[in-house]
């Protein structure tokens, strides 16, 4: 089980992206738009790297929505390998079975 304040600072993070992903689509578009001029376009990278951190999508972890682990985590489950195995086991999700030949 991960730390709660690890979990926490996590979906902090969920809702900052959130919030500032408009601006930073905006901002991106304006960077790669050629029509523009270099001076728009420059301040634009700046404003960009004005933003917190924590607005990029990218320092968002994947992480088991029971135990909290940041690794080996099925996107299509939102569950780590050994919660998901349990889970099969057990027969919580319909159509899986552990692999036996």
């Amino acid at each position: 089980m991960s730390k709660k304040s690890v979990i926490l600072r996590n979906e902090k993070r969920k809702k900052a992206v959130a919030k500032a992903a408009e601006k930073r689509s905006r901002l991106k578009a304006i960077i790669v738009d050629m029509s523009l001029s270099y001076e728009e376009r420059d301040a634009a990278v700046m404003q960009l790297q004005r933003m917190p951190r924590d607005t990029s999508s990218v320092r968002v972890v994947n992480r088991c929505r029971i135990t909290g682990r940041p690794k080996g985590v099925y996107r299509k489950f939102g569950l780590a390998r050994t919660q998901l195995r349990e889970a099969a086991m057990r027969g919580d999700i319909p159509g899986m079975v552990k692999a036996s030949w």
